[in-house]
Order: C-alpha cells, then sequence, then structure tokens
C-alpha cells in the first residue's frame, strides 16, 4: 500500500469529492489553560497514528488530514520560534466590501473519496480533544459536478501541477526553520444566488473574466478599467507570478437558504494571499473592488502555518 493512501500535512495531495473544513479554539479560560494545551499536544503528536487507523479501513481513498495553527496558539504548542510571516489575518476593509477576521486557533482540513472517512476521522478527533477545544466553524463541502462551483463556473484552474505545486506552497531555504510547511488561509463565502442568477451568462463571464461552458479565459480588461475576478486574483510582480494551491469546495443548506464557497488556499508567502484579498475587497485601481463580491460575502477568515508531518509528530513529545 502506498504512503500517500492516507497521511496528515497532505497540502500537495490531489482534489477529492469530500472535505470537512472544521476550525477550533483551544479553551484557555480556567486557570493558565495548561491542560487544554496538554491535550492538544498530545491529540496532534498522535494524529499521523489516528489517520492510519480510519484510512486503513478504506485503502486507496486518499484519507488526509491536513492542520494549520495559528499565532494566538503557537509559542504554547511548538515553542518561541515562529513562521516568519504568521500572524493573525488581517482584515481588509474595502469601498463597500470588507473581509472580515474571526477567531480561530487550529484548522483541521480532512479530505477522501469517502464521505463516511472523513466523518470517521473528524469524530474521533474531536473526541480526543475533548473539553480542551470548542469548535468555532465547521464546513461539510462537496465536489459539484465538474470542480464547479455554485455559481456554475470552474474553480480552481489556475492551480499549479508538477515541479510548480511544491515550488508555490511549500516554505523554502528562505525560512529553513520552517522549510517544507506552508502558510493557509481561509474564508467561508455565502452567495446570493438569486442575485447572480438574474444576471445573464455573458454578465457572470465577465465578472468571473472565464466563459462559463467551457472555462476559457478572457482577455485582461484595459489597466485603468474594471478588472474580472480571475485578473484581481492573479499575483505578479518583477519575480513573475506567485500562485497558490486552492481546494475550494461548494456548501450548501437549500432548505435554510444557504449556499457557498469555502475558499482555503495554501501558500509559501502569506503576504501573497493576502495582497490578492487586498486587489479584490479594495480594487486595484483602488475603487473597483472584484465585483463578485457583489454576490458573495465572505462571514469568516483566519491564517495558519502548516507544520510539517515530522514537527506534528514532535509535540507527542
Amino acid at each position: 500500500m502506498e504512503q500517500s493512501d492516507y497521511n496528515t500535512q497532505n497540502i500537495e495531495g490531489p482534489l477529492t469529492p469530500h472535505a470537512v473544513f472544521l476550525v477550533v479554539r483551544i479553551v484557555d479560560d480556567h486557570g493558565d489553560g495548561e491542560q487544554s494545551f496538554a491535550t492538544v499536544r498530545e491529540t496532534l503528536g498522535g494524529l499521523e497514528d489516528l489517520v492510519k487507523t480510519v484510512g486503513f479501513r478504506g485503502p486507496r481513498m486518499r484519507l488526509s488530514c491536513t492542520v494549520g495553527i495559528g499565532d494566538r496558539v503557537w509559542d504554547r504548542l511548538l515553542g518561541p520560534q515562529k513562521p516568519a510571516e504568521l500572524h493573525p489575518f488581517r482584515a481588509v476593509q474595502g469601498a463597500k466590501h470588507t473581509a472580515v477576521s474571526t477567531p480561530g486557533d487550529l484548522l483541521f482540513h480532512i479530505r477522501a473519496e469517502r464521505e463516511d472517512l472523513v466523518y470517521e476521522l473528524e469524530r474521533l478527533l474531536l473526541q480526543g480533544l475533548g473539553s480542551a477545544v470548542e469548535t468555532v466553524d465547521e464546513v461539510s463541502g462537496f465536489r459539484y459536478f465538474d470542480a464547479r462551483d455554485l455559481l456554475g463556473f470552474v474553480d480552481g484552474t489556475a492551480n499549479p501541477i508538477g515541479p510548480d505545486l511544491p515550488e508555490s506552497a511549500l516554505v523554502g531555504d528562505e525560512d529553513p526553520g520552517f522549510a517544507g510547511g506552508s502558510y493557509v488561509v481561509v474564508q467561508k463565502y455565502l452567495h446570493d444566488l438569486e442575485a447572480w442568477q438574474g444576471l445573464t451568462t455573458e454578465q457572470q463571464e465577465a465578472v468571473m473574466g472565464r466563459t462559463k461552458a467551457d472555462n476559457l479565459e478572457l482577455d485582461d480588461a484595459p489597466a485603468d478599467a474594471q478588472k474580472a475576478h480571475k485578473t484581481l486574483a492573479t499575483i505578479e510582480d518583477a519575480q513573475g507570478e506567485h500562485d497558490i494551491v486552492r481546494d475550494n469546495m461548494p456548501f450548501a443548506r437549500p432548505g435554510s437558504g444557504e449556499h457557498g464557497t469555502y475558499f482555503i488556499g495554501y501558500s509559501r508567502h502569506l503576504w501573497v494571499i493576502e495582497r490578492m484579498l487586498e486587489r479584490m475587497f479594495i480594487g486595484d485601481p483602488p475603487g473597483m473592488h472584484d465585483r463578485l463580491l457583489d454576490f458573495s460575502t465572505p462571514v469568516t477568515g483566519s491564517a495558519y502555518f502548516v507544520p510539517t508531518p515530522e514537527m506534528l509528530a514532535s509535540l507527542a513529545d
């Protein structure tokens, strides 16, 4: 059996049809909270074994769990040395829309080919963490048709592949103590589907910068004109284009009128995602925000660092 059949810290893994995004806060309200942190260290240090225990029941189902650790608790879990760019998610205030910042100490991104494996791993993980944490946000995502979001467009087209993937997602020798890790940002967006569906297909394509049916890129707008989403979400400088790895997934509760996209982006540099959000919410030029935000509103936002499997396992010691 290949090691990649089930693993931890699987930043480079292929997209799966099922996922859970779980954000929790470590409970430290009583005393110094040391018992809570001890429980978290023990659980995270044993995560690889837990993933194997569940994954063995569904071979080749690509079960994985990627853990991100937030700035607020990094010192108490892993010591004073921090990844160079790690800090809390910074809200981005535009003239019309805001990328909000919300609490979160730990992010668990659980993926598999089968939903029951995702559920079982999350259940056992939360059982192990017990009262040491409280859930801040929990979203179950699903793959929608041919990797489309609920707005009807293919999502994740710009993801790097092959050797470009680790180059874009994994920290290198610029921060040697954390090489092989990754920064990750998550946001939960809620869609106004009724308003979106009131647009013509041509209007929707102009917002996204791609054709809807066959996912072809449209030409960029002139430099001083309103830019499409795909242009604003592309970060370029003198060193070239800076890609990130997205594993966005739709989620929905139609009976409650909830339809959305859970954004998750892994990056070698946190500033790349921050600049992308500034371009979307403030605009480029300022005042010309991403028109997708008129139909898609973020209700959460948090940032983490994903340590290597070896660093995560060391917590058990």
